[in-house]
């Protein structure tokens, strides 16, 4: 048993949602680096056939192609099934990474922000590893399962609204449905797990991470120090869909730092100050 036989990939196939950007760039670059070949869809077509060039400059050992796909209505995932089918026989890694967010303060927060965000994040997740079942478990094997990673968030896990409403409560739906698919389908032999990741520099969280300072700022509100960087997810990544992950199912790992286990100040603290 070495590292190479633990966290390779050589000769799969995966689909990252959502995967020119942020945490789905990330993602694919790590499922690329151990030899997978990785399918980037999203609905900005152009951009996931330039990061595919990109990291296929890498030359590293698996390769990424880019291609068009939307989770957001019952056609597009539907397309996006077929066009994932059409260009590969087998699937054994999916990615459901696409994902958009709302913020508004309480008291202005907008009704059609939850239909719109839920659509998403949720009921899209849901249908397209529906859509995509049979082609994981015709690659499926008992000692090989094959492998879905929902996206959740450390929002979805701890009590954070910050005006982004919708989003947490789809996260934290996320997360359950997670669990629930683990349940069901691992008589397939697919697993399914979850990362709840926290601060990591993306287009969503632009408005905080933009610069090194706000990261920084971001940071020192995290209890290990600091945002998330792109190993941390490719690292997870590798783990999960990797022979050393193969016997893990209905898990989230909480890739935020530490942020899902803070919680109020000591209780005591205060009184026994002072005290010997």
């Amino acid at each position: 048993m070495t590292p190479d036989t633990l966290f390779s990939l050589h000769g799969k196939t995966a689909l990252v949602t959502g995967g020119a950007t942020g945490i789905g760039r990330m993602a694919a670059t790590g499922l690329m680096m151990a030899g997978a070949h990785v399918l980037i869809a999203s609905r900005k077509e152009d951009a996931c056939i330039a990061v595919a060039q990109e990291l296929n400059a890498m030359d590293a050992p698996g390769s990424v192609e880019g291609f068009a796909g939307d989770v957001s209505t019952e056609a597009g995932i539907d397309a996006l099934a077929k066009a994932t089918t059409e260009r590969t026989g087998k699937l054994h890694i999916l990615m459901n990474n696409a994902g958009i967010t709302w913020g508004a303060p309480m008291g202005q927060f907008p009704h059609h922000a939850w239909e719109k965000v839920m659509n998403v994040n949720v009921a899209g997740l849901f249908h397209l590893t529906q859509a995509l079942l049979p082609t994981l478990i015709a690659t499926a094997t008992p000692e090989d399962p094959a492998r879905v990673v929902n996206v959740g968030s450390v929002m979805g896990e701890a009590a954070l609204g910050d005006g982004a409403y919708s989003y947490a409560a789809s996260k934290a739906a996320v997360l359950h449905l997670t669990k629930i698919m683990a349940k069901e389908l691992a008589p397939h032999h697919v697993t399914v797990n979850a990362l709840a990741p926290g601060p990591f520099v993306s287009r969503m969280t632009a408005f905080a991470t933009a610069d090194e300072g706000m990261r920084e700022k971001v940071g020192a509100d995290v209890p290990l120090g600091r945002v998330g960087r792109d190993e941390d997810i490719a690292g997870c990544m590798q783990f999960l869909c990797g022979l050393g992950g193969s016997y893990l199912t209905g898990a989230v790992l909480p890739v935020s730092g530490g942020i899902q286990v803070m919680s109020g100040p000591n209780l005591f603290r205060s009184a026994l100050e002072g005290k010997s």
